[in-house]
């Protein structure tokens, strides 16, 4: 089969390594050798192994020889518009392109179905880790209700190094960035943006009905302290930014935020740059994902890992995707009930949340002298506005953090 890259940088380039090294082995399982044709970057590449490469779009699109092209651009414009015209143009398309698939996923599987062409998207969600594929194929029969991840890897170094070296976040960002971790401006890392486009993706699959990650609130890392760290681990727990989504009668509840899991949830020992994704269904109880969630060879492996797929069904549609959601589809997360970590600033009253729920922490040391942390009864977000204004009008709040329901 011969095929096309659009875009050479990280991924682009791993692709290519992958590819090139791998002909043998690849030509064994797909039936056929797969040739790469086609490389598109506006950059020159003067010392590549590959001669290939060219900086109009139509050179790709124009070429009835190419039947497969890899989408690892990123962003939306043009690879949106790009995308659109090769399936139209009746081939098959294999990204990493969350952002893309978040958004546009709806309108570019109908269209590969409409065309008996493919659009598969395995890397865009955990890099290596395997998750797309077995939601459409293996986990199929099940009736899933649950899926929630550690799916970002930046953010979760971040907090590991936050847990483990009581490092600042300011400090353990700057090592991500040293480390090539984070990019110069993380902001679609640390503020959750990422992981809220990965949970969309995975809520529209697991559960069949699109899920719009420009309506799922989302909350990022930048206000977590290391006195949270140390309240959460006082309380026999780790924090960690999660992508989550729950299937109920009435729709999905899907958001992205920090949470406090106690040391024995699953995902709770998932550190450094891996990602961690637990899928939930009747009958089936709890799936476990792990893996390496970033990179240039983990994320073009799975690229690679659809070509193959495609491939080897060369001719025919593979079933997979989601259709819109009804209006009201998307509950907001808010209306799910939570127990919550609160920090306050001033002396602790044990007496004021002396009652079944509660639970109340201190710390030793000189710059825990006028605080503490309580860990409240599950409660609606409004429920606990309700309560700061009632309860905790004469405490200056420090911080606040949802706790993983069990």
């Amino acid at each position: 089969m011969k095929i096309a890259i659009m875009g050479f940088g990280v991924v682009g380039s791993g692709i290519g390594e992958i590819i090139s090294t791998s002909e043998d082995s690849l030509e064994k399982k797909c039936g056929e050798a797969i040739e790469i044709v086609k490389i598109l970057d506006l950059r020159d590449f003067p010392d590549s192994k590959f001669d290939c490469f060219t900086k109009d779009f139509n050179d790709i699109l124009n070429d009835p020889e190419i039947e497969l092209v890899a989408e690892v651009m990123g962003g939306t414009k043009p690879a949106y518009d790009f995308t659109k015209q090769l399936l139209l143009a009746g081939k098959n398309v294999v990204t990493s392109n969350k952002e893309l698939v978040a958004k546009h996923g709806t309108e570019l599987l109908q269209i590969a179905k409409d065309k008996n062409v493919n659009y598969l998207f395995e890397a865009s969600v955990g890099g290596g880790i395997p998750i797309i594929r077995p939601l459409y194929s293996s986990l199929v029969s099940n009736e899933l209700t649950n899926v929630i991840g550690i799916l970002n890897g930046t953010t979760n170094y971040i907090l590991t190094k936050m847990i483990k070296e009581g490092e600042t976040f300011e400090d353990a960002l700057k090592g991500a960035q040293d480390n090539g971790y984070a990019e110069k401006d993380p902001t679609a890392d640390v503020e959750g943006f990422d992981t809220c486009r990965k949970i969309a993706i995975l809520a529209s699959l697991a559960f069949g009905k699109y899920v719009n990650s420009e309506d799922i609130q989302t909350e990022g890392i930048t206000k977590i302290k290391l006195e949270d760290v140390a309240y959460a681990n006082e309380f026999g727990g780790v924090i960690k930014l999660v992508g989550m989504a729950e299937k109920t009668e009435n729709g999905v509840y899907a958001g992205v935020c920090p949470l406090i899991l106690k040391k024995d949830h699953p995902l709770s020992g998932i550190d450094d740059v891996f990602n961690g994704i637990l899928v939930r269904g009747e009958g089936l109880g709890d799936v476990m994902f792990y893996g390496r969630g970033a990179g240039s060879l983990p994320t073009a492996s799975a690229v690679v890992s659809d070509i193959v797929e495609i491939t080897k069904n060369k001719g025919s549609h593979i079933e997979l995707g989601w259709v819109k959601g009804d209006d009201g589809y998307l509950k907001p997360l808010g209306n799910q009930s939570f127990r919550f970590y609160i920090r306050l600033k001033g002396n602790a009253n044990s007496a004021d949340f002396c009652r079944e729920g509660f639970n109340v922490i201190t710390l030793d040391g000189e710059k825990y002298a006028d605080e503490f942390a309580i860990f409240t009864p599950a409660m609606t977000m409004a429920e606990l506005e309700e309560f700061k204004a009632s309860e905790l009008s004469d405490y200056t709040i420090l911080g606040c953090i949802r706790l993983a329901n069990e």
